[in-house]
């Protein structure tokens, strides 16, 4: 065989590195309670009826679904703005639906046309995939919260901003004003922002509007844009808020002259939501009353979980908004990840979100409610011996 036919196919990825945490989990299994895993967020609540009965209904699909959301899905995105997030008058033919947020994160680089030579900014503490659509595209990934930390022959560079408020894995949340500082120094450099917001619905304390909290502002707010939504992107995902992760329901918005560019790009590679679940998402971002429920599911979790966390010796840092919790003990991440699993629980290890992670973990609040009581009960008993 020629050495053009028996090379190996395929990208030169590094490893998956959730791989890494197979030892832990095993550990974790053989605790006489059995594992809890609070390592990832995937949500374990049932879907809504409401979102199930919408698609149960739009089931009977043959026909070929439209790449950009049908007229109804892309009003009900606009209305939810409008009511939820603060962005009033969002033109409907600016919003996208997508098969998720994270083949979005992954893939814009390549569909913005970003290449060698470019850079794309993410958070110094972020979600690995902003790296993994920087790879996909040959541009250069670097980390940094904000371009004053670049050099001037990098930031010259700067083709795409990545924002994550409320952020993953860290919960913070960055204000209007940071966010349109930030926004004034991507345009400068004629670079897109793409603020990644799928937490917004979850904020805590001073972002919690059902309480005397404000809403987490979004890169499409007036205060943010200046009014104009030129150059930026709005991130969303219904997984979080409506538990439907498994539907792979999210969508992006704001500047009409990239998302029309989005919606070619995606024609020709076929990325389309189905239409059921077009329909489903409707349905969910037009109730807001499953969404208010859920959050009081993960409060109740949150409140088990800080105190159990602090019993344990551990330090809760930022955690203002979203699913999980980023605590420190003062030591290896590793170290800490192995005492967790000790007693039969998973934890996320910080490093996996960048080098400013190390020393970390994240702790989710998407475990079922006898699984959180049941590792808040280990925590605190440990912490008794």
């Amino acid at each position: 065989m020629s050495p053009a036919v028996s090379r190996a196919f395929g990208l030169n990825l590094p490893e998956y590195p959730w791989d890494a945490m197979a030892p832990y989990q095993r550990r974790a299994s053989e605790h006489p309670g059995g594992a809890v895993n609070l390592s990832i967020g995937t949500p374990v609540d049932p879907t809504p009826q409401i979102v199930r009965d919408a698609l149960t209904e739009a089931a009977d699909a043959p026909g070929y679904p439209t790449t950009h959301g049908t007229a109804d899905l892309r009003e009900a995105v606009s209305e939810w703005f409008a009511r939820r997030r603060g962005v009033p008058g969002l033109d409907p033919a600016a919003i996208l639906p997508t098969v998720g947020s994270k083949e979005l994160v992954a893939w814009l680089p390549l569909l913005l046309g970003l290449g060698e030579g470019d850079v794309v900014v993410r958070p110094v503490v972020a979600y690995p995939t902003y790296d993994m659509g920087a790879v996909f595209a040959g541009a250069t990934a670097v980390a940094a919260d904000s371009l004053d930390d670049l050099d001037e022959q990098t930031r010259a560079r700067v083709r795409l901003v990545w924002v994550n408020s409320p952020g993953n894995p860290t919960g913070i949340v960055r204000s209007a004003e940071s966010l349109a500082a930030l926004v004034e120094q991507a345009r400068g450099v004629g670079a897109v922002v793409a603020s990644d917001e799928c937490y917004a619905e979850l904020g805590w304390g001073r972002w919690d509007p059902s309480g005397d909290g404000e809403p987490v502002p979004s890169i499409l707010d007036p205060r943010v844009s200046g009014g104009s939504h030129e150059s930026l992107l709005a991130v969303y995902s219904l997984s979080k808020q409506s538990n439907m992760a498994g539907y792979r329901a999210a969508f992006t918005a704001g500047d009409p002259a990239i998302i029309a560019n989005l919606v070619n790009s995606r024609k020709h590679a076929g990325m389309i939501v189905p239409a059921p679940v077009q329909a489903a998402m409707a349905a969910a971002l037009r109730d807001d009353t499953h969404v208010a429920a859920q959050k009081e599911l993960y409060r109740a979790r949150r409140d088990l979980l800080v105190p159990a966390l602090e019993s344990f010796g551990l330090t809760i840092e930022h955690s203002e908004a979203g699913l999980y919790l980023w605590a420190s003990a003062g030591e290896d991440t590793w170290a800490t990840v192995g005492r967790f699993a000790e007693l039969g629980i998973v934890v996320g290890p910080g490093v996996f979100y960048g080098d400013a992670g190390a020393g970390f973990v994240r702790v989710a609040l998407t475990g079922t409610d006898d699984d959180v009581r049941s590792a808040a009960q280990r925590l605190e008993a440990a912490s008794q011996q």
